[in-house]
């Protein structure tokens, strides 16, 4: 009997990086199973699984889980690429309210959280020769600070930031560059550096500055 094909999970899916992992996992054999707020379940396909899931509300990620696994199995690559933030005044971050400020923090960390613990459970039950990949799709906000993202940045941590030649920020982020990237992470054999900075066509870059705050 030939071996199933490996899956990943989307938790976000976006009309440029989410799609685009989507389209490169796909198109390498994998089963694709993507989680979000604007998935129609009624197209989902035997390729590709849609689940209707909010991610301000974190126990809706144990359950697109479990959906993936009774429909599909368990995912061998999870990227989390999911993010939210209220936008506030540079000069007033703290005038963010808290309903916003707890909605975004439910997806830039609990949701995220519950991701990782789910993948990591499910990773322990996959063969050797499995992935066990798990990805944050992130930026620059873990070591700079910008007080107009405040409650974007409270939850970075271990994930792939975008950057330019020079290492400087990349706002205008590359889809593609992205899932090359993911990609290559999923076929690893070896623990990778937990922060994945990269340049588009070059791949896994390191920098040895970090960003000043920004004025």
């Amino acid at each position: 009997m030939a071996a199933k094909s490996p899956i990943v999970l989307i938790l976000g899916s976006g009309p440029n990086i989410g799609q685009s992992v989507a389209r490169k996992f796909a198109s390498e054999g994998f089963r694709v199973a993507i989680a979000s707020r604007s998935q129609k379940e009624a197209d989902s396909t035997d390729k590709q699984l849609n689940i209707k899931t909010d991610l301000t509300k974190p126990l809706e990620v144990a359950d697109a889980f479990s959906k993936v696994k009774t429909t599909f199995g368990t995912p061998s690559v999870v990227v989390y690429n999911a993010s939210a933030a209220a936008f506030p005044p540079a000069d007033d971050p703290l005038s963010v309210s808290y309903t916003d400020f707890s909605n975004n923090t439910a997806i830039n960390i609990h949701s995220a959280f519950i991701a990782a613990q789910q993948a990591v459970t499910g990773f322990a039950q996959l063969p050797e020769s499995a992935a066990r990949t798990f990805i944050y799709t992130g930026n620059i906000l873990n070591v700079t600070i910008l007080p107009k993202f405040l409650d974007a940045g409270v939850g970075k941590f271990y994930y792939a930031d975008e950057r330019k030649p020079d290492g400087a920020p990349k706002y205008r982020v590359d889809g593609n560059a992205h899932a090359d990237l993911y990609w290559e992470l999923s076929q690893g054999k070896e623990q990778g550096h937990w922060m994945q900075t990269f340049v588009k066509g070059e791949g896994y870059k390191k920098f040895e500055t970090l960003y000043t705050p920004l004025t």
